[in-house]
């Protein structure tokens, strides 16, 4: 049998590698259209910012070794760009020539291109992307040869850790970024604190801003903005997304949607004995049920050993299963992770869900080294069942974040973190574990026993109702909503007249710093009969949702 596999690195090689293993009398031949079959892309910031010195750090396998270990016949620089499913023939391009090449099954891992923006002066050789060994390589050159201005197009992943490593390698660095915020995928409010990093190691964030034109100069070019504004740079990161390089195979057969490949749950393309795996394919979203592109290593070589075992023999073959899009991204010295669904993907799939913000520590807060990180999770309205998390901080949100994709996976509802049995001492935790934490907000919002407000309901709340700020008389004086009246909710017991003058039958608005305080307030309110709610996660939320507005609902004392 000859298995033919056009593309390496997570999903081709995994594929192929898998295959080998269940069959070792069979051909695997894998093509790449590049230089290199496998190396881990995912280091490649790394190597522009001299975490991972040598080029060669990048290669995890040659085709000697793998030749070696495997058995397998890799091919370097050769294109596929034609596929006859009827001759089970693909025909290749190569250094010597076109040449057609025929195959019992074949596996399609072709990746994907970085996407090029329709801007005048896109072409300039200072623009680079940063998708292979060779794009690294180069801008570290660029770098080594006095570069000192970079600017970023795009401020996904990728880009910014592009950003980070250009700047730890001394370049003035500005990075532009279409969507309203950094970070599309993650809520606005985890965004902010990445931002916040990122300014704080000097870098000029443009969100909601595009480049227009690229102006190439002798010295260097400059980047023109949808703004008016002109940055001078020595160097251009391309970095406004992918698509699937999938345009020969999509003309010559393979159903595609949106440009990437349909498959089934085992792999399965439209044509007979081709599957597909990795960047180009799409993936079902486990929460929405909707069909995305998920391009990360993980579910890439994950697919690929699911698709060679159902290669193998599909009658055992367990389905590749949905994805959660779990990842995590470091920045400075905060990490911002992800998993399932945000509120943007539900609010489009017409999901009902609710949101809780929570700001604990990572481990106890006595014990030296405690940092607070950010955390928001959905979960949803009918049962519970967990939809998506999010979380930022310096420590711990791979854990956390972890579990939650764990629990998505097996359909776990808020309530049932509570339940979780998780490691505990003083340098790595706490009692009630964030997540537990979560679990408590959460099987409170679901029984009635917590009602939320949120950021977005200020102006509302500023005019029609009652906001009673529980924090201390200090805290308070810092800054406070406009019109709140401050009762701390270690008194307000001994208040309840007063705030029932107060509120003259309008709607308390319940503020503390990060919702517990307001949670006990709310508490007891109800038992007087008190109509409220609680702000979700406080003033610490309010600020993350407001950023710079926020100054304009606040007063000091």
């Amino acid at each position: 049998m000859r298995l033919v596999v056009v593309g390496g690195v997570a999903g081709g090689m995994g594929a192929a590698a898998r295959y080998r293993r269940l069959d070792e009398d069979a051909e695997i031949i894998v093509l790449d259209r590049g230089d290199y079959v496998s190396y881990a892309n995912c280091a490649l910031p790394y190597h522009v910012g001299g975490q991972v010195p040598r080029a060669a750090q990048l290669v995890v396998q040659t085709p000697e070794t793998l030749k070696g270990a495997l058995d397998l016949d890799i091919r370097l620089r050769h294109n596929v760009v034609g596929i006859n499913a009827e001759a089970q023939t693909i025909t290749v391009e190569t250094v010597g020539g076109t040449e057609k090449i025929d195959y019992d099954e074949l596996i399609l891992a072709p990746g994907a291109n970085a996407f090029v923006p329709p801007i005048p002066g896109i072409d300039s050789p200072r623009v680079s992307t940063l998708r292979t060994v060779d794009d690294a390589v180069t801008m570290a050159e660029t770098v080594d040869a006095g570069a000192k201005r970079a600017v970023i197009l795009g401020a996904g992943f990728i880009g910014l850790e592009a950003a980070e490593s250009l700047a730890i390698r001394g370049l003035e660095v500005s990075v532009v970024e279409l969507s309203d915020h950094i970070l599309p995928p993650v809520e606005p409010e985890i965004a902010l604190v990445i931002r916040e990093e990122l300014e704080r190691a000097g870098l000029h964030i443009y969100e909601g801003i595009s480049a227009t034109a690229i102006e190439p100069g002798d010295e260097s070019d400059a980047v023109v903005l949808s703004n008016g504004e002109r940055i001078e740079a020595d160097l251009i990161v391309l970095s406004a997304g992918v698509r699937p390089a999938t345009e020969a195979f999509e003309r010559d057969g393979v159903e595609c949607e949106r440009g990437a490949i349909v498959v089934d749950e085992h792999g399965r393309t439209s044509l007979p004995h081709v599957w597909a795996v990795g960047d180009a394919t799409l993936s079902v979203d486990a929460v929405t049920g909707t069909r995305r592109v998920v391009a990360l290593a993980g579910p890439a070589a994950r697919a690929g050993r699911y698709v060679a075992d159902a290669i193998y023999n599909i009658e055992t073959a367990r389905p590749i299963p949905p994805a959660l899009g779990t990842a995590i991204v470091s920045v400075g010295t905060q990490g911002a992770g992800m998993t399932g669904a945000n509120s943007r993907a539900l609010d489009a799939a017409g999901i009902d869900y609710h949101t809780i913000h929570l700001h604990p520590y990572q481990h106890v807060s006595w014990f030296p080294g405690a940092e607070e990180m950010h955390m928001v999770v959905f979960f949803a309205k009918e049962d519970g069942r967990i939809l998506g998390a999010q979380a930022v901080g310096r420590d711990g949100v791979d854990k956390r974040i972890d579990l939650f994709a764990q629990a998505i996976r097996e359909g776990k509802s808020i309530v049932d973190m509570i339940d979780l049995d998780l490691t505990y001492s003083p340098q790595f935790g706490m009692p009630k574990d964030p997540v537990i934490m979560a679990g408590l907000i959460g099987d409170n919002v679901l029984n009635g026993n917590l009602k939320l407000w949120y950021a977005n309901e200020l102006p509302s709340a500023m005019e029609n109702d009652f906001i009673l700020d529980v924090r201390r008389p200090d805290e308070f004086e810092m800054g406070h909503i406009k019109g709140a009246m401050n009762i701390s909710h270690d008194t307000l017991r001994e208040h309840i007249d007063e705030v029932r003058a107060a509120a003259a039958g309008r709607h308390v608005r319940l503020v503390c710093q990060s919702g517990l305080r307001s949670y006990i307030a709310h508490r007891v309110l109800s038992a007087q009969g008190i109509e409220s709610s609680s702000l979700d996660g406080g003033m610490l939320s309010l600020r993350q949702v407001l950023g710079s507005e926020l100054a304009t609902v606040l007063n000091k004392s």
